[in-house]
């Protein structure tokens, strides 16, 4: 199926309710509004498809660039394609999501991540911060640096509430990773939670909320999910 015939699909699953709701937190034309479970359903009938994730990444359409990013294939995947993606992924449903979840799933989550949290762009900085999050999440835990972990929690401590707003949201999701993922340093990121508290971000004027980094590791304690792994990112 080539580029033009995805596009006419994606176009005749738009939804205007699920337009709006991704309007309102970033999402700018040309875009259809298309739910993530129809993507899903596209995505049965080409199963991985690099090159036609390359294109329809490089339509700069929403709904066809996080398709790209469940299409793509991970063994095919390389830094300078994983920097392109980045410099184009617009707003964060893509930029926090469809590139962290590549770059790990390709296992360069880490390596990118860490190149990615100095940028002076909010888009690429909250990548990093979200693909180290997702490298956390499918990483053994014998193969993590959990001195580094705690250097990196230190510095989100220092530099969280002067961040910019989606950096912001990442580096607090960062710390509940940690929390979450290493049961050895559970009581550390609860600690450095407390320390920070309780972080502002900007979500459009919608109802959506920054989770509270103490509650949040307390609720995956309470329900047993300390330290269980997932098998890869995207989902």
């Amino acid at each position: 199926m080539s580029l033009k015939d995805v596009m006419s699909q994606l176009e005749a699953l738009g939804d205007p309710n699920t337009k709006k709701i991704l309007t309102k937190h970033g999402a700018k034309e040309p875009f259809f509004g298309v739910k993530v479970a129809d993507l899903k359903k596209v995505l049965k009938n080409h199963k991985k498809n690099h090159e036609l994730a390359l294109e329809l990444y490089d339509t700069g359409n929403s709904d066809a660039m996080y398709l790209a990013g469940l299409m793509a294939d991970e063994k095919k995947v390389d830094k300078a394609m994983l920097q392109d993606w980045v410099d184009k992924a617009y707003w964060y449903y893509i930029s926090e999501y469809t590139v962290p979840w590549i770059a790990t799933d390709a296992g360069l989550g880490y390596e990118m991540g860490m190149e990615w949290i100095d940028s002076d762009i909010e888009t690429t900085a909250s990548a990093g911060w979200a693909a180290l999050s997702n490298w956390l999440i499918v990483t053994p835990n014998n193969e993590i640096d959990q001195n580094q972990l705690k250097s990196l929690m230190t510095r989100v401590d220092k530099e969280i509430h002067g961040a910019q707003n989606r950096v912001r949201y990442a580096m607090n999701n960062f710390v509940i990773c940690v929390g979450g993922y290493v049961p050895e340093l559970t009581k550390e990121a609860k600690k450095i939670g407390a320390s920070i508290g309780k972080v502002s971000v900007e979500m459009g004027g919608t109802a959506c909320k920054v989770p509270v980094i103490v509650d949040y590791i307390q609720k995956m304690e309470d329900k047993d999910r300390i330290g269980k792994k997932k098998k890869k990112a995207r989902c």
